[in-house]
C-alpha cells in the first residue's frame, strides 16, 4: 500500500511538473530586433540594450540584421523570422516603404510589429521615435549656423533617401536655416552615403572639389561626420570647414580633437534598442503605450503619442544629446 501511494505521489509531481513545462512552453516568447545593417557601433550599442532586456526580462530577445545596409536582405531576414513564428518583431527599416509587405505578413500571422525610425511605415503597431525629426535637425543646424557665422556654402548628407528620419533630419535642417539664416546657401541636397563611411569620405571630397569654398556640412548617417572629418582633416580646412551631424562620441573623438567635426547630436541606440523591446513586450502583454507614459528610460519618461499613418501609433521622446570636444567624453559609447 506504501509503494502505491508513493507511486501515485510521484506520478502526480510528474504530472504537475509535465504541466509546468508545458505552460512554460506554450508561453515561450521570441522578439527578435532587425536592424539596418550589422557589425557597426551604432547598433552594436543598440545590442547591448536588447542583450539587457532579454537578461532583465528573461525572454529570449536578439539582435540581427543584414551584413551590408540593404533593404531586399533586410525583408528576407524578417521573411525569415516569420517563418519561424517569432512572438514579436522590433525592427529599424533601411528603407520602411521596401518592407511594407513583408511586415503586413508578419502582423497578419499574429506577430506584434514594433518600428524604430520609421514615422512614415504604415504596416506597424507602433513606430517609435526617439524625439521629434524636424526639431532634432533644426538644432544641428542652429549649431552649424552658430559656427558658420549665419552665412557660407553648405551642403547636407543622407545615409540614404529611403531612410525617413535622416531626410526628416536634413529637411528639418535645411528648413530652420530657410527661416532663419537667409545669408547661407545651401550648394548640395542630400547627397547620399549609403550609410557608409568610406562613401561619405568620397562624397565630401567631391564636394569640397566642386566647392572650394564651403563653409559647412550637415551630415545624418552616424557614419556622415566621419566621412566628412576625414575629408576636411585631410584638406586642412579644421576651422574653415564646420561640421556637425548624428555620431557616436567614440567614433568621432579623434576628428572632434582635430576639429575637423565640430560638434554631433545623438541619442543612446542602447536606450532605443530597449525602448523597442519593452513595447514590444507590452503589446504581447496586450498593453499598449498612452501618451504621458514613462517608459523607465532616460528621454522616455513621458512620451507623446499620435496616430500613425496606418492603424498604429507613433511614441516620441525627448532623447537627443548635443556634444562638442568639450563634452564629449561624458559618453563612453
Amino acid at each position: 500500500m506504501k509503494l502505491n501511494r508513493l507511486s501515485l505521489a510521484l506520478a502526480a509531481c510528474a504530472l504537475s511538473a509535465g504541466i509546468v513545462v508545458a505552460a512554460q512552453a506554450a508561453t515561450n516568447e521570441t522578439i527578435v530586433t532587425v536592424v539596418k545593417v550589422t557589425g557597426i557601433s551604432w547598433f552594436n550599442r543598440m545590442d547591448e540594450g536588447v542583450k539587457e532586456f532579454a537578461k532583465a526580462q528573461g525572454v529570449n530577445a536578439y539582435q540581427t540584421g543584414p551584413g551590408t545596409a540593404d533593404a531586399a536582405q533586410q525583408s528576407q531576414i524578417i521573411q525569415d523570422l516569420i517563418a519561424k513564428k517569432v512572438t514579436a518583431l522590433a525592427v529599424v527599416p533601411y528603407d520602411p516603404p521596401t518592407l511594407e509587405p513583408v511586415l503586413k505578413k508578419a502582423m497578419d500571422k499574429g506577430i506584434k510589429v514594433v518600428t524604430h525610425e520609421a514615422d512614415n511605415e504604415k504596416n506597424t503597431m507602433v513606430d517609435l521615435e526617439a524625439f521629434d525629426n524636424s526639431a532634432y535637425g533644426a538644432a544641428l543646424n542652429d549649431r552649424l549656423a552658430s559656427c558658420m557665422k549665419s552665412e557660407g556654402k553648405w551642403a547636407t548628407l543622407v545615409g540614404s533617401l529611403g531612410s525617413r528620419s535622416q531626410v526628416q533630419w536634413a529637411d528639418g535642417g535645411i528648413d530652420n536655416a530657410k527661416k532663419k539664416y537667409p545669408k547661407m546657401e545651401l550648394v548640395e541636397k542630400n547627397l547620399e552615403t549609403n550609410n557608409d563611411g568610406e562613401h561619405a569620405y568620397v562624397v565630401a571630397k567631391e564636394v569640397l572639389r566642386k566647392h572650394p569654398d564651403i563653409k559647412g556640412f550637415q551630415g545624418s548617417s552616424s557614419l556622415d561626420v566621419l566621412g566628412i572629418g576625414r575629408a576636411v582633416e585631410e584638406a586642412g580646412l579644421q576651422g574653415k570647414v564646420c561640421v556637425y551631424g548624428t555620431g557616436l562620441p567614440t567614433e568621432a573623438a579623434k576628428y572632434l580633437e582635430s576639429g575637423a567635426i565640430n560638434g554631433i547630436a545623438f541619442w543612446d541606440p542602447k536606450l532605443a534598442g530597449l525602448a523597442m523591446n519593452k513595447i514590444a513586450q507590452m503589446l504581447i502583454d496586450g498593453k499598449t503605450v498612452k501618451n504621458g507614459d514613462n517608459l523607465g528610460l532616460p528621454g522616455y519618461e513621458s512620451v507623446t503619442v499620435s496616430k500613425g499613418p496606418g492603424k498604429g501609433i507613433i511614441v516620441r521622446g525627448k532623447g537627443w544629446v548635443s556634444v562638442d570636444k568639450s563634452n564629449y567624453k561624458q559618453y563612453n559609447f
